[in-house]
């Protein structure tokens, strides 16, 4: 299920939000062995510059384990930005965060921005 800001399943496991290249999905909460990481950027535009971010950094931990990012919302929401998306907000809660993945007949890769 894609969340529509106006939806009361916002706060449901499962609920997922897309802002361009990132995919996030609710998640009921971290995996054993995360590790905390700096900073409030889900991805980095190789392209552009522009970055996938959390307007209040102070609202919020990343998390990793291996390859895998994690964020966690700690105050009652968080605006998600990008210099050519919309603003989203996520509820407070636990997040699993993906970059979308195109593929090529080689190989699968990372969508940049």
């Amino acid at each position: 299920m894609l969340h529509n800001h106006n939806s009361p399943h916002a706060n449901q496991i499962g609920v997922l939000y897309r802002h361009g290249d990132v995919l996030i999905r609710r998640i009921a909460s971290l995996p054993i062995g995360t590790q905390k990481r700096e900073g409030a950027a889900l991805a980095e535009g190789e392209l552009t510059g522009h970055s996938h971010r959390l307007q209040e950094a102070n609202a919020v931990q990343l998390w990793v384990q291996g390859h895998h990012l994690f964020l966690e919302v700690k105050e009652s929401n968080a605006t998600l930005v990008h210099e050519e998306h919309q603003a989203i907000e996520l509820p407070q809660g636990v997040y699993r965060v993906w970059r979308q993945r195109e593929y090529r007949p080689d190989a699968y890769v990372e969508v940049m921005d």
